[in-house]
């Protein structure tokens, strides 16, 4: 394994010798990017931020980076995309094919992209992109972003097994019902909230409700009628259970108050104040490692305390895995902000960013600055020996590289350096492959309706509200399916009949 390592790294500086024709002068290039690290200064490239650096001296290109908290990224992008005459040149669209996304492509906000992904000559990395993925986040069969790649089956749960133990369970879930068994169970601890929530709320209501045994975002029955996935009835399931949970205390009543930058802190309080998360399980394994980082705050050390879950039977015995995406989070766009003359530069950069050298400045930074290289071949965020101080170098790193990973794309796979193989790494790869095959789509992904373009996000966006306010006891049944009635009224009818159209077009 560390030949394979030492080789891995060899061909890392191969290639960051000959990754990147720099341009013939310095290009000044202006990006919005969410922000995940709203709290930690941002070293700007005129301060002195050495990754900023070594990116200039790659590429020639000098990063201006206009930051937006993740919490209110959305709404940002709505308002920037609308003042036509203040673009910045490069863009982090989160929601791809959303409303926002399919109506700034069509007014001509984007350039097109579709000719240069498949310029392999010119542009191999992002050539070397998947196809269907490109598909899924196509407007109109044109392609204007290159997707934020990301695996299908990383949607899941994670647990402190622990405190599972401590409330009498110590066998892993494998049904849904033994997983809402053993929820109630670590609520009657009283020691801490049970799942983990915050503004972000889509991904815990999604998790809950898909693995229950609902849709994703639209089914289609017998009938062959295309439906809301909030009337089945098994999303009610998994919304009620929330409800009821919340209800036992075992969600804190504030969570719409916690920012999805700060989603972590509620787990690595110390003691934990949030024991179980419903989200990507690759922030399972980061948070085990953190713990075993940390040992002097979580008296955890060398405790594997915690358990990932996937593939949960639902009550008819099915699988179900909810998609944190579609194959892509989001993508990264090219605003017309960027003239004509300048676009073959910006092209090749972004297919920079997608190499070895690209991928590993943006994802990880720079070695002996904010990750290391270990005797045993593996990458950390720590220096050897430096376990117990591994918090400074976190947030020196929070500072320098904060959330540069948002303009990673890597299209043509993962290239960083190897991080070590625990336990949970290595379930978590393997999950990715095996339960790939219950990872549910959305039936009208790629059909398009006008009325959705036009409304759909704040349809979307009150439904979720009145979801929100049924999970807290805000409002009963009957004011959520008022709410669900007003959807339809408001344009969801015309959604659907749009949807259905396409669907019986295709079929």
């Amino acid at each position: 394994m560390k030949k394979l390592v030492s080789l891995f790294l060899a061909l890392v500086m191969v290639l960051s010798v000959c990754s990147f024709a720099a341009a013939e002068e310095d290009m000044t290039l202006n990006i919005m990017l969410p922000d995940f690290y709203s709290d930690a200064e941002w070293v700007s490239l005129e301060d002195g931020n050495p990754i900023l650096q070594a990116i200039y001296e790659a590429t020639g290109v000098k990063l201006n980076i206009t930051w937006v908290p993740n919490s209110g990224y959305g709404e940002m992008t709505s308002l920037t995309l609308a003042d036509v005459n203040n673009l910045p040149e490069v863009m982090v669209i989160q929601g791809p094919r959303d409303a926002t996304t399919i109506q700034s492509a069509r007014a001509g906000a984007f350039w097109d992209l579709t000719d240069a992904i498949a310029d392999a000559e010119n542009y191999p990395n992002l050539a070397a992109g998947e196809d269907t993925v490109y598909a899924n986040t196509a407007v109109d069969g044109r392609i204007y972003g290159i997707y934020r790649a990301r695996p299908y089956a990383r949607a899941g749960i994670y647990y402190r097994n622990d405190y599972a133990a401590k409330a009498g369970v110590e066998k892993v879930p494998e049904t849904v019902q033994e997983f809402k068994d053993m929820c109630m169970a670590m609520a009657g601890l009283g020691e801490a909230y049970v799942i983990n929530m915050c503004k972000y709320v889509a991904g815990t209501i999604g998790i809950m409700t898909v693995m229950s045994g609902a849709p994703y975002q639209y089914g289609v029955n017998a009938d062959g009628q295309i439906y809301p996935a909030f009337e089945d009835v098994h999303f009610q399931e998994g919304l009620d259970f929330l409800r009821d949970l919340y209800a036992a205390g075992g969600i804190d009543p504030n969570f719409m108050t916690i920012e999805s930058g700060n989603w972590n802190d509620p787990e690595r309080a110390t003691p934990p104040k949030a024991l179980m998360r419903l989200d990507c399980l690759d922030n399972g394994y980061r948070y085990q490692e953190w713990l075993q980082e940390n040992a002097g705050a979580s008296n955890v050390a060398g405790e594997e305390v915690v358990t990932l879950l996937s593939a949960l039977k639902d009550d008819e015995g099915n699988i179900q895995i909810w998609p944190q995406n579609i194959g892509a989070s989001g993508e990264i766009c090219i605003t017309k902000a960027v003239s004509e003359e300048k676009l073959p530069a910006v092209l090749k950069f972004l297919d920079w960013c997608n190499g070895v050298e690209g991928q590993t400045l943006l994802n990880c930074g720079l070695q002996d600055v904010t990750y290391w290289i270990h005797a045993d071949g593996w990458r950390y965020t720590y220096p050897e020996g430096e376990e117990t101080n591994s918090a400074q170098y976190a947030t020196y790193t929070n500072t320098v590289l904060h959330s540069l990973n948002q303009l990673g794309m890597n299209v043509n796979g993962d290239l960083t350096p190897p991080t070590a193989a625990t336990p949970l790494r290595a379930w978590y790869s393997q999950n990715l492959i095996d339960n790939a095959q219950y990872v549910i789509a959305n039936p009208c992904l790629t059909f398009d309706s006008e009325t959705n373009t036009l409304m759909g996000t704040t349809l979307n966006d009150d439904v979720e509200a009145a979801q929100v306010q049924y999970i807290a006891g805000k409002i009963d049944l009957a004011g959520l399916q008022a709410a669900y009635a007003e959807w339809h009224d408001m344009g969801g009818d015309d959604i659907l009949d749009e949807y259905q159209a396409a669907y019986d077009a295709q079929k």
